[in-house]
C-alpha cells in the first residue's frame, strides 16, 4: 500500500470507523439529535459547528487536490448556518460522510512523491503534513465532540 492509500485510509478511519481509538465521527454523531447537535454550552462551540469547521477544512483542500487555489479562511470555518430542524442535521451529517470519501479518494490518487513537495506555498509545508494535519484536527475535534456529547446529555 502506498504511503498515499495510508493516509486516506487514516481518512475514513476517523470518519467511519476502524482506527486505532476505536472511536470515529459516524458512529459518534449516530444517535445525536439535531437539538443536541445545536445545543451551546458557555463559549463553547456547538457539535455542529465543530463538524461544520472540519468539513470546511476537508472541502476546502478537496478544492487543492482537483487542482484548485486554496483559498481557506479560519474565519469562515466556524461560520455557518443555524441549524433549525432534523432535516438539516441530516444533510450536514450526509455531505460530511461524502465530502470525506471524495477526500479520501482523491488523496489515494496522488503520487507519494507529491507528499514531500510545497503544499501550496511553503509557508504551510509539505502536503504530508497537511494531510496529516487534517487527520490530527479531525481527531482534536472528535474529543470535543464526544465530551459535548456527554456533557449535555447529563444536563438534559
Amino acid at each position: 500500500m502506498t504511503l498515499a492509500a495510508n493516509i486516506a485510509k487514516h481518512l475514513r478511519e476517523v470518519h467511519f470507523g476502524g482506527n486505532w481509538t476505536s472511536v470515529c465521527l459516524k458512529e459518534q454523531l449516530a444517535d445525536v439529535t439535531w437539538l443536541e447537535a445545536a445545543t451551546t454550552i458557555g463559549s463553547m462551540n456547538s457539535i455542529v459547528t465543530l463538524v461544520y469547521h472540519t468539513g470546511y477544512y476537508i472541502a476546502e483542500v478537496t478544492k487543492v487536490l482537483q487542482g484548485q487555489p486554496l483559498q481557506a479562511s479560519d474565519k469562515l470555518s466556524f461560520e455557518h448556518e443555524p441549524l433549525t430542524n432534523d432535516e438539516d442535521w441530516q444533510q450536514l451529517l450526509a455531505t460530511t460522510w461524502v465530502n470525506a470519501e471524495v477526500f479520501a479518494t482523491l488523496i489515494e490518487q496522488l503520487p507519494d512523491s507529491i507528499l514531500r513537495q510545497d503544499f501550496t506555498d511553503a509557508k504551510y509545508g509539505s502536503y504530508y503534513r497537511n494531510l496529516h494535519g487534517i487527520i490530527e484536527h479531525l481527531h482534536y475535534h472528535l474529543g470535543q465532540i464526544t465530551l459535548l456529547k456527554k456533557v449535555i446529555r447529563e444536563h438534559s
